[in-house]
């Protein structure tokens, strides 16, 4: 019975992927802060030490990326299920492979934020109109 809920489910992710991609190309808003080329320069700045660990079709994940996209920023986006690598720091980093997470690096430390909530709120804090 187990795999029977397994295929169902995996056939389902594949039916409703494109679905999910072409929603949020339709729908991601455009950048809804404006900023001079020398404040946009310093947002970018600050968000280097950024990354978004995240699936492509996670809803969760959309939603974050939609955020970052309002508020035009430029985070790097680390795909955990297409690069191994990402995926294991995120174990190793964070400690389990759950998605959206935003690894902050700190001068002295790595902090890892989970929930896309708390993602969005954060993000919201720091560069926010």
């Amino acid at each position: 019975m187990r795999i029977v809920f397994r295929y169902f489910f995996r056939g389902l992710r594949l039916v409703l992927a494109p679905v999910m991609i072409i929603s949020e190309k339709l729908s991601t808003p455009k950048p809804a802060v404006e900023r001079s080329a020398e404040e946009q320069a310093r947002v970018d700045a600050a968000c280097k030490p950024l990354s978004l660990y995240q699936f492509r079709t996670c809803p969760f994940c959309i939603k974050v990326r939609k955020e970052i996209a309002r508020l035009g920023l430029n985070i790097e986006l680390r795909d955990t299920q297409k690069n191994p690598e990402h995926r294991q720091a995120l174990i190793d980093g964070g400690g389990r492979v759950k998605v959206p997470c935003l690894r902050i690096d700190h001068d002295d430390h790595v902090e890892w934020l989970y929930e896309s909530s708390d993602i969005n709120d954060w993000l919201n804090k720091q560069f926010g109109a």
